[in-house]
């Protein structure tokens, strides 16, 4: 977006074209909805502020994302982690499309209960890579790292979730 731009409707355009995408990183970074809502409200406040004080902003995507990382960083750090066992226990189930058929079911709750074993790191770049659908350079903008580690990482991250699904899958 144009640093000329308005800053009301520069965040007004940023949250049309990126809200919902903002809720997801959230919430496949936390597993739970109202709470990701509340995260993604707050990446968005905190960008108002930051556009408010008259700060300019080159890549208002990436920006976002990285303002997200930060709040659920901070969210995390305040409250305990709940494990996915634990909140399935408790009676959470995230949605799933109602015509997928039986089979597809089970195969995503593997793949969605396995995901909580994957090293951090190598979660979070699978989120933005294949839930936010970021391209390993805007991943390595938004986290710091050169697109190389990014890449390194995402590999990584699928070998250890195709390591875990196939063990699973033996037991």
């Amino acid at each position: 977006m144009p640093p000329s731009k308005d800053p009301k409707e520069q965040l007004t355009e940023a949250y049309e074209l990126y809200a919902d995408a903002i809720f997801r990183h959230c919430y496949f970074r936390i597993f739970h909805r109202d709470r990701a809502r509340e995260l993604m409200q707050d990446t968005f406040m905190k960008t108002w502020e930051y556009l408010s004080k008259g700060e300019e902003i080159d890549n208002i995507r990436a920006f976002l994302y990285r303002v997200a990382n930060n709040v659920i960083i901070d969210d995390v750090r305040k409250k305990k982690e709940v494990s996915l066992d634990a909140m399935m226990e408790a009676g959470f189930h995230p949605g799933f499309d109602a015509s997928w058929d039986m089979k597809n079911k089970v195969d995503a709750w593997k793949v969605l209960s396995t995901f909580r074993r994957i090293e951090k790191d190598y979660r979070d770049v699978l989120i933005m890579r294949h839930v936010d659908g970021l391209r390993p350079s805007e991943i390595a903008e938004i986290l710091g790292e050169t697109p190389n580690v990014v890449s390194v990482r995402i590999h990584r991250g699928l070998q250890q979730l195709k390591t875990y699904l196939s063990d699973d899958a033996e037991h």
